[in-house]
């Protein structure tokens, strides 16, 4: 198999044995593969990858077609497309998964937009759904909401018929923000104007929050999962006290086997066949042949971009 590997600062694109699964585990080959900002810390030595994954090839999420099936593995076939999360080790030519963690793209749909669907979905819902426990009616903002996660917060804000407000730096992406389904657009330094809200999904960090806590309503949620914008920001506890107000955190990567397929199997049941039916799309802002991962990664480091960056393989159909 081909497979990006970490060289120092360097990303080379090297060949390596291909892959056998083990019990319980599937291979899968590689059509698509999203980026993500963890790479980019990867890279910079800053977010290594969990114990039992490859240390040095970068990726949390894969696309394409089961190659082979490890011991004990069922419901699923040589063949199959799948998309799922990962430790790492996506941007290759073949990535093992535990076959548990394995989401179906349905008929009919692009593989290279499903190469960004599980991880910023996986996310977004985790956070929006699981953790938050967003509610029919609640106004949701949603920062950072060009990326790839806002992208699939606004959707799925929307589709459990939720409000989403999406945060975004300039007007640039706006009508795009609106087709997926945000009903208020606002830049950073006007969301002290808003009318109370419910939840609060931060991508963003400090330059967001300070100005979000601010404007939440009793009882109000927050999820952190992004901090790109500062990771210290100071906070009114009074108004945490008074308003009985819930701040948490998370990320995935470093989640164990078990509740990685707890929710793999949730995405399953409630996002998938939104996806197949058309309600759930993943907007790609550009995609890069494997050996142009340099550009892919540059590409990505620059603010304003709508949705996913998407590497593929010389294999992809």
């Amino acid at each position: 198999m081909r497979a990006v590997v970490i060289a120092g600062d360097l990303l080379n694109v090297e060949q390596r044995d291909d892959l056998i699964p083990g019990p319980g585990e599937v291979v899968v080959n590689v059509r698509a593969a999203g980026l993500n900002s963890a790479d980019l810390l990867q890279r910079r030595g800053f977010y290594p990858a969990p114990p039992g994954w490859p240390t040095d090839i970068p990726g949390l999420e894969v696309a394409g077609d089961i190659r082979s099936l490890g011991a004990g593995v069922t419901g699923w076939t040589v063949g199959e497309r799948v998309c799922a999360i990962v430790g790492g080790g996506a941007q290759a030519t073949q990535c093992v998964v535990p076959a548990e963690h394995l989401l179906p793209v349905p008929k009919g749909l692009e593989i290279t937009a499903a190469g960004g669907f599980a991880e910023a979905f996986t996310t977004a819902y985790d956070a929006l759904v699981r953790q938050a426990e967003i509610r029919q009616g609640e106004r949701v903002v949603i920062s950072g909401a060009a990326g790839g996660v806002g992208c699939a917060a606004i959707q799925i804000v929307r589709a459990w018929g939720a409000i989403p407000i999406a945060v975004a730096r300039d007007e640039r992406n706006d009508e795009r923000l609106r087709s997926l389904g945000a009903e208020e657009i606002v830049r950073v330094e006007d969301v002290e104007t808003l009318a109370p809200v419910d939840v609060v999904l931060e991508l963003v960090g400090a330059a967001h929050f300070q100005h979000a806590q601010k404007v939440l309503a009793p009882r109000a949620r927050v999820v952190i999962i992004g901090v790109g914008g500062g990771g210290r920001v100071e906070v009114d506890l009074l108004s945490v006290m008074s308003k009985r107000l819930t701040i948490t955190g998370s990320t995935l990567r470093a989640r164990d086997r078990v509740e990685k397929a707890q929710i793999a199997a949730e995405m399953t049941e409630h996002l998938v066949p939104l996806w197949a039916a058309g309600r759930l799309r993943v907007p790609v802002s550009s995609t890069y042949p494997i050996d142009r991962v340099e550009e892919a990664y540059a590409s990505f480091a620059v603010p304003g971009k709508f949705g996913k960056i998407i590497l593929t393989t010389n294999d992809g159909r």
